[in-house]
């Protein structure tokens, strides 16, 4: 079968379903309008989906090899500002960084595998996850048996990137780091609010926290190995109601990424030891809590050398592969790939004009949709390949 022309037939589904899921933009774990159209799509192809955890799983075929497909479809806490007429009408989600695409792209997968379920020497087993963007949806599908029974023989996830990339590349990296780690914290002063006109008889704490921002931003350059990947962000910060209280708290949280286990143990005491100093300089508390600890994404070499040739066996226009692949950027699918033989595939879904000009996160970012009948036909191809050379 060309299951790249099947794909072609079915683009105006997957199309439907990618713009449903942006419209339609849930964020963390509870996604219950992805979840129900995903299991109503999966029923109407002809699979038994069935939830686990806050995600969605269904098995295909027989045998004793398991290959897991993931895709992610959670949304980001922001407004869209793309212009596209599908856009989220709330303001406070939106699809920035494609994962409408993926979980568009599996659902076609998914019925391309069940028209041809008697061709699989095994099987394939899907994971529809929340939470991505928290890093809490593997785990949450892993605490409720997404790799047992079957237990997956590995896994394979793609994921599109916007910009002015010509559609075809697919990018992947076999063996090396792929993607950083991420330790997500959340830092709270506490100080001793009071009237703005009297800051002696206060103890500040956005005063402590600007500080603490400030020595925190100079961390990287100065303790860090400058030959390794390490950036420390903070996203969000919030404290005070009124320009003349001085307040009694004030919040922030950030991210660190890195590609090097030494230097995420080093940075990650640097930051406890920064906020308690200046705290403590200052009169007043720092309380730092975890809010994500994600190791780094390495792909299996032999797995993934596998799944870029079985991509290029397909007859896809300008299908041109890009290995060596690295991004400071996370992915909770490293925790999958800790536990079993991994691929992670980006597929680029830009454009040569002025919609190539924002990058994900972006609220006027924008994907090519030409995208679409590529990683729906690879993602089931590469399965159907895989299970047949390693039966």
């Amino acid at each position: 079968m060309d299951f790249y022309k099947r794909a072609l037939e079915l683009n105006d589904e997957t199309i439907a379903h990618r713009r449903f899921f942006h419209k339609n933009a849930e964020t963390g774990l509870n996604t219950p309008v992805a979840v129900d159209y995903v299991m109503k799509s999966l029923t109407e192809s002809g699979l038994e989906p069935q939830k686990c955890g806050y995600g969605v799983t269904a098995l295909l075929g027989k045998g004793e090899k398991t290959l897991l497909l993931r895709a992610d479809m959670d949304a980001l806490p922001m407004s869209e500002e793309s212009g596209e007429e599908f856009a989220c009408p709330t303001g406070k989600q939106a699809h920035t960084c494609g994962h409408d695409f993926h979980a568009a792209m599996l659902l076609t997968a998914a019925k391309i595998l069940k028209e041809n379920e008697d061709k699989l020497c095994g099987k394939v087993k899907f994971m529809f996850q929340p939470a991505e963007e928290t890093f809490e949806g593997s785990n949450n599908m892993i605490e409720n048996g997404i790799l047992e029974n079957p237990k997956p023989d590995a896994a394979l996830a793609f994921h599109v990137t916007p910009g002015n990339l010509p559609i075809g590349l697919f990018m992947y990296n076999c063996g090396g780091i792929m993607m950083s780690s991420v330790d997500g914290f959340r830092i709270t002063i506490t100080g001793k609010g009071g009237h703005g006109a009297y800051p002696n008889l206060t103890l500040d704490p956005i005063h402590t926290a600007v500080q603490i921002y400030t020595a925190l931003e100079g961390l990287i350059a100065r303790n860090s190995n400058p030959e390794k990947n390490c950036v420390l962000t903070i996203g969000k910060f919030q404290s005070g109601n009124a320009a003349n209280i001085i307040p009694d708290t004030a919040e922030f949280e950030g991210t660190l990424r890195t590609n090097d286990t030494h230097e995420r143990e080093l940075l990650v005491g640097k930051i406890r030891e920064v906020a308690n100093g200046i705290a403590e300089i200052n009169g007043t508390k720092a309380k730092i809590k975890s809010l994500s600890q994600v190791p780094p994404l390495i792909c299996d070499r032999k797995f993934t050398e596998q799944i870029a040739a079985f991509m290029q066996e397909m007859d896809i226009p300008e299908i041109t592969p890009y290995p060596d692949m690295q991004a400071n950027a996370s992915e909770d699918f490293a925790i999958i790939a800790e536990k079993i033989p991994s691929a992670f595939i980006y597929l680029s879904a830009g454009f040569h004009d002025e919609r190539g000009a924002y990058s994900a996160h972006n609220p006027k970012v924008r994907f090519n949709e030409e995208v679409c009948p590529i990683g729906a036909s690879a993602l089931a191809y590469c399965a159907v390949r895989w299970l047949e050379t390693n039966k």
